[in-house]
Parts: C-alpha cells; sequence; structure tokens
C-alpha cells in the first residue's frame, strides 16, 4: 500500500476541498480494500447518492471522509445535520472510511466503520449559517468518533503503518453481528454497553462494574424502568455473539 497521495491527480481543481477529494477518492481506488471481505473497490457511479465506493464481490457500499490529521482522528465534517440524521436510520446507510493526511498529502490513518455502528449521539449539529450567507440558516454536523466503541473504528493504516488486512477482515467480523439488528433502539442498547464496557479498560471484569454506570443509563432511557435488567441481557447478548466469556456469577472477560 503506497500511502502517497500524488498532486497530480487533482490537475485543474482550484478549490481546495476539490482537490482533497479528488485525491483521496484517487488513492482509495488504487489503494484500498473492502474491510469486510477484502475485495476491490469501485468508484461509484457518478449520480450515485451518498456513496463512493462499492465492492465488486459482496456489493457493500462506503462514503470516504478525508481531513488533514496526522494524530487519530476525533471529529470529522460532514454535511446537512437534518439529511445525516435521516440517513443513520436507514438500512442503506453505506459504511464509512475516514481518512487522516498530512500537510505532504502522505495517509497517516485510515479506519473503517460499519454504518450499524453509528448512533444519533454521534452526529452533532453545528451552528445555522448567519442571515449573511448564501445558505443562510444551514445547518452542518460533525461526526464525533469518540461516540463510536473502539472496536467499530476498524484501523487500516495507523500512525503511518498500514495495519495487515487478514487482522482487518477479523475485526471487522466481531461486530458483523450487530448489522443482523434493524432497530435502532435495539442496537443502541448494545452499543452503550459495548462503551462501558470499554471505559472500564481491562479484560476481566464484574457486573457490578456495569451497574455503576446506572445512573448514565437511566438519563439516556428514561422511560426504562429496569436498567439493570437491560445490562445482564445485553451481557448475554455480547457473550452469545462470542465478544464476552462468563467466567464465574458475576464475573465476565472479553473473548480473545
Amino acid at each position: 500500500m503506497n500511502l502517497q497521495m500524488d498532486v497530480e491527480w487533482a490537475v485543474g481543481y482550484t478549490n481546495p476541498s476539490q482537490r482533497i477529494r479528488v485525491m483521496s477518492e484517487k488513492w482509495l481506488a488504487e489503494n484500498g480494500y473492502c474491510p469486510t471481505c477484502g475485495g476491490v473497490l469501485l468508484a461509484a457511479k457518478p449520480n450515485a447518492e451518498v456513496c463512493d465506493f462499492e465492492c465488486a464481490p459482496c456489493a457493500h457500499e462506503f462514503e470516504l471522509k478525508s481531513q488533514q490529521a496526522t494524530k487519530p482522528l476525533a471529529r470529522v465534517c460532514d454535511g446537512a445535520y437534518s439529511s445525516m440524521m435521516k440517513r443513520i436510520a436507514e438500512p442503506n446507510n453505506p459504511h464509512f472510511f475516514f481518512m487522516g493526511y498530512d500537510p505532504t498529502f502522505r495517509v497517516a490513518q485510515l479506519m473503517a466503520v460499519p454504518n450499524y455502528l453509528f448512533q444519533a449521539s454521534a452526529i452533532q449539529a453545528r451552528k445555522p449559517l448567519k442571515p449573511t450567507a448564501r445558505r443562510a440558516g444551514w445547518i452542518g454536523c460533525n461526526i464525533i468518533l469518540d461516540q463510536i466503541p473502539e472496536i467499530g473504528k476498524i484501523k487500516l493504516v495507523e500512525n503511518g503503518s498500514v495495519v495487515s488486512p487478514d487482522a482487518v477482515m477479523k475485526k471487522w467480523q466481531k461486530t458483523a453481528f450487530l448489522s443482523q439488528e434493524k432497530l435502532l433502539a435495539v442496537r443502541g442498547w448494545t452499543l452503550d454497553i459495548l462503551k462501558c464496557i470499554e471505559c472500564l479498560k481491562t479484560k476481566d471484569f464484574k457486573l457490578d462494574s456495569i451497574y455503576a454506570f446506572e445512573p448514565e443509563l437511566t438519563l439516556k432511557y428514561p422511560q426504562n424502568r429496569f436498567i439493570k435488567d437491560k445490562i445482564r441481557q445485553q451481557l448475554q447478548v455480547l457473550r452469545d455473539r462470542g465478544y464476552l466469556e462468563f467466567v464465574s456469577p458475576g464475573k465476565y472477560k472479553l473473548a480473545e
């Protein structure tokens, strides 16, 4: 994988955002691959909405977002807030690639994030454009990557180093079971418990450690009066899906 983008790819373009869009898409077409199956990525048809690439073998669709950043990406600018909120609720929303590049246009970071890992909490509305702007009142959005579980941030390039494709596809498959759940509310609970587990920063933990997140989860789900029951249910889901192992009553560990 050649991490250097070629500025010659954007000859004829003067707008900086157009230049990097052309360069980054060209780079991904030549160097990227599908993190689901390892297949070749093909540029989407010119009139395709919210889709930049398609995988020839498995037909998964991807959208690429790029910005200058040498450190791990935390926040990425996107388009209209209302459109994005609508999209994350649709089953045909494409997966994402997020690219960070250095001032010499060398790729420093590239991660793939499955579409089923997005929740409304990951989408932040920006301030409306001023009345004097051409699109006065328009509201854009940011994608807050810190709101996505770490297991869903699948690195293809990390800190300027290429990650093994086998490791990439193995990590993608660890969360693939979430794609089977179409209801955002149900999937959201699983994602929230995943994030709670990650906050513990340990492979072995007790049920009481997850119960400690009850106040936070109560604020997010005020209509649910059985938070602890829901926590146990989601731990069971994660165990059944091979993400967790049951050690003894009230004790769990992350599966290898």
